[in-house]
């Protein structure tokens, strides 16, 4: 049964999915979709045209599908999804998409958008993306699959963040972080790869070992950057997720890539991955 609280403002037009829960104060624009299974706690907002996949939860004062920070917007009718799960914490706020960019902001599955985040229009999160406290991303920000952002980072429109990558808190993140890699500082540096992840998402240690000697190679050694690319294109052959992240280094970008720190480290310590 879909439990709607009686002081819930819910448009007609709308549409709401079987077992949602819609509580005190909430405001649910004309072309919404509810999917199945959706909670919006409180004091919740959902305008624009914007779906929330099913088991969606949204916490007290959160806003999504409102229209986009940019003055070149006229109420064109652009759009906002958010992925089967996702979690929406306190005070978050998810900006529907402009006609500058795609047309798009889009939340995967089974991410978790912390208190006071704020997502811009235009993103792109994929799935399992976890925003923590207080960060704030720019329009078109990219971010790949089971990427960690922590709390009061800032990342600049345009940007985009690969897989499996690790952004430290407090960080402002101005160009492009590569697949498994982890970057922190203001501004942001590579410091490394994300081994804690991918001990903890499954990667073997022949796996890991091949991702630590591309990083070296590409970040650490002299010489000239795409004679270094060619090298490690050619040294791991065949390898996956090396070849992974030397796509996402050729592909286009507005921001270029981030670039390594000082104390730069691809892992060389003991591990125990076996």
């Amino acid at each position: 049964m879909t439990d709607i609280h009686p002081t819930a403002a819910v448009a007609p037009g709308a549409v709401i999915g079987q077992g949602c829960r819609i509580g005190p104060a909430c405001v649910v624009g004309p072309e919404v979709v509810l999917e199945d299974g959706v909670e919006l706690v409180s004091h919740v907002v959902v305008d624009g045209i914007t779906r929330l996949g099913a088991g969606v939860r949204v916490f007290p004062f959160a806003t999504i599908g409102m229209a986009p920070q940019d003055l070149k917007y006229k109420g064109e009718p652009t759009r906002c999804e958010i992925g089967a799960r996702t979690l929406v914490r306190e005070h978050a706020t998810i900006h529907r998409g402009s006609v500058g960019g795609a047309g798009l902001t889009r939340v995967g599955a089974d991410c978790m958008i912390m208190a006071v985040a704020h997502v811009a229009h235009d993103c792109t999160l994929h799935d399992r993306v976890i925003i923590a406290n207080n960060v704030m991303l720019g329009g078109h920000v990219e971010i790949g699959d089971t990427v960690f952002v922590g709390g009061g980072t800032a990342i600049h429109q345009f940007v985009r963040i690969g897989r499996q990558a690790v952004i430290g808190g407090m960080s402002g993140v101005e160009a492009d972080v590569i697949p498994y890699g982890s970057a922190m500082g203001n501004r942001a540096r590579m410091i490394g790869l994300n081994l804690i992840g991918l001990k903890r998402r499954g990667f073997s240690r022949q796996q890991i070992h091949a991702l630590r000697g591309a990083f070296r190679l590409i970040f650490k050694e002299p010489g000239v950057f795409n004679d270094r690319l060619a090298r490690a294109e050619e040294r791991w052959a065949g390898d996956a997720q090396v070849a992974e992240i030397l796509a996402f280094i050729k592909a286009p970008s507005k921001r270029g890539l981030c670039k390594a720190g000082r104390d730069v480290d691809a892992g060389d310590e003991d591990d125990d991955t076996n």
